[in-house]
């Protein structure tokens, strides 16, 4: 699972213990088992984590999830105000983006002008 999900063995076993990761089989010497179906909702939580969804957050919507489809409305709704914040801090960065180019272009050009002063 960790080489199909880029998460480390620690990370899956924590998910497992804190109840993200529920319901996972064993096999006859014991190791966990997992199915594909495991493996789509490992990869969610990584896209999740990703997206800096805090993990008490996480673990709400795992235990809507396994609540089944009467909780679908309120899991669009976690995921829509997450989107929501995620897209206005990506504003907010392409604004401080836009501050921190313009602040090297008026370096470039301070160091022309220094340059251009020493070879005179």
């Amino acid at each position: 699972m960790s080489a199909l999900t880029g998460l480390s063995p620690y990370t899956l076993r924590y998910y497992e213990k804190i109840g993200l990761l529920t319901g996972i089989a064993r096999n006859d010497q014991g190791y966990r088992d997992y199915t594909e179906q495991d493996a789509e909702w490992v990869r969610f939580l990584k896209v999740l984590r990703e997206m800096d969804i805090p993990i008490h957050e996480m673990k709400r919507y795992s235990d809507l999830r396994s609540q089944g489809p009467s909780t679908v409305k309120e899991r669009r709704a976690m995921l829509e105000a997450h989107r929501d914040r995620v897209a206005r801090q990506m504003e907010r960065l392409e604004e401080n983006m836009g501050k921190v180019r313009d602040k090297i272009k008026l370096y470039k050009q301070m160091e022309k002008e220094s340059e251009a002063g020493r070879t005179e």
